[in-house]
């Protein structure tokens, strides 16, 4: 049977739309704290306290992910505004892989909805997976992997160390640089990878892959895990779907590695860091991570099954919600709407020399 390519067209558009909707409020946000900080500290006090191969640095870039509630693309701009700002590697990564794994609210939620015993695991790995990435890119590779600048001068944002000036012109400079430099350098492989993702929900739907994690017999924590590595997952949002999944049979390793994968990588994020850092970072990112996430899903069966007892209390589980919808953010429609006009418009911007190959400008026809 011939697939329906009009109507995988409009699925794959539709699902980039809601995934470009749900990510834009938080790369604006990103862009503007970005901003705020490239303002404030300047490279030499940023290489001072991230810049560098030693453990605190990475302890610090940990603990700051796991408290920032920010999807896996709206990292892509502060992560990538740390790293072009003086911060080494290893923080880096390690801040741009805890940031989307984990924050308060997610725990909350896994406590409340997983039980003890699944959100202790969960909680300890979204503390270890990020620091051992960062720890294996301080090891492996620094700055040297993509020297700003080395490339393409046009490519990445300058770093010029504004002048004396007021506080009020320093921020205004800073939102400029994190618009005008980063955001524009970001955008177009933001809203490439979010197609992509798009395309990808539209070929395999939704309801099969919940149907496969559903069964754990049918797919395994590797499967599941390289899944995971290519999906949008919101860490906040999955998890009342694998509670879900885990209150029907699913194993817990299963259920935890999509979690760990999809919540932490996904197109939009590994294209920006191909293109923006540099291909050994994105093969340290991508394979440490989903490394990882199946040893902690392995470790996970073999220490609760079998015998495992899925955690179901609904009192309980209302109550952590309730607490939870506290700490999580909900942005109306509205301003979805608005900041994803600035994210495609940011990506319009940045592709303008190609599209002027294609657009013919008055005057210059013979």
């Amino acid at each position: 049977m011939m697939p329906d390519v009009p109507a995988t067209i409009a699925r794959a558009a539709e699902a980039s739309f809601s995934i470009l909707n749900d990510v834009s409020p938080w790369v604006v946000i990103s862009l503007v704290i970005a901003g705020l900080l490239h303002s404030v500290l300047t490279p030499e006090k940023f290489q001072r306290h991230l810049g560098n191969r030693k453990m605190s640095s990475l302890v610090k870039a940990t603990l700051s992910g796991m408290l920032l509630p920010i999807c896996s693309c709206g990292v892509i701009p502060l992560g990538l505004g740390m790293y072009y700002s003086g911060a080494y590697l290893g923080p880096t990564l390690a801040f741009m892989t805890a940031t989307p794994i984990i924050n308060p609210a997610a725990v909350l939620l896994a406590y409340g909805l997983l039980g003890p015993k699944i959100a202790t695991i969960y909680l300890v790995s979204g503390f270890l997976i990020p620091f051992i990435i960062g720890l294996t890119a301080n090891v492996m590779a620094g700055r040297e992997i993509h020297t700003p600048g080395a490339d393409n001068q046009d490519t990445v944002p300058a770093l010029d160390e504004p002048a004396d000036v007021g506080l009020h012109r320093k921020l205004l400079a800073g939102l400029e640089w994190g618009f005008q430099d980063l955001g524009v350098m970001t955008g177009k492989y933001i809203v490439f990878g979010i197609i992509l993702a798009g395309v990808i929900i539209a070929v395999v739907p939704p309801q099969h892959i919940q149907r496969y994690l559903g069964d754990p017999g049918m797919i395994s924590v590797l499967g599941i895990a390289v899944l995971g590595a290519v999906m949008y997952v919101c860490a906040v949002g999955h998890i009342p779907l694998i509670a879900a999944l885990v209150a029907s049979g699913a194993a817990p390793g299963v259920a935890i590695t999509f979690l760990m994968t999809g919540a932490a990588t996904n197109l939009p994020e590994l294209v920006s860091i191909y293109k923006l850092i540099g291909k050994r970072a994105v093969a340290i990112y991508a394979g440490m991570l989903t490394g990882l996430s199946i040893v902690v899903g392995f470790f996970t069966n073999w220490l609760l099954t079998p015998g495992f007892v899925p955690f179901f209390n609904l009192d309980e589980g209302r109550r952590i919600v309730g607490a939870a919808n506290w700490l999580i953010l909900a942005v109306p429609k509205p301003i979805q709407y608005a900041t994803s006009c600035v994210v495609v418009l940011l990506c319009l911007y940045a592709l303008r020399p190609t599209l002027r190959k294609f657009i013919p400008v008055e005057g210059t026809e013979h």
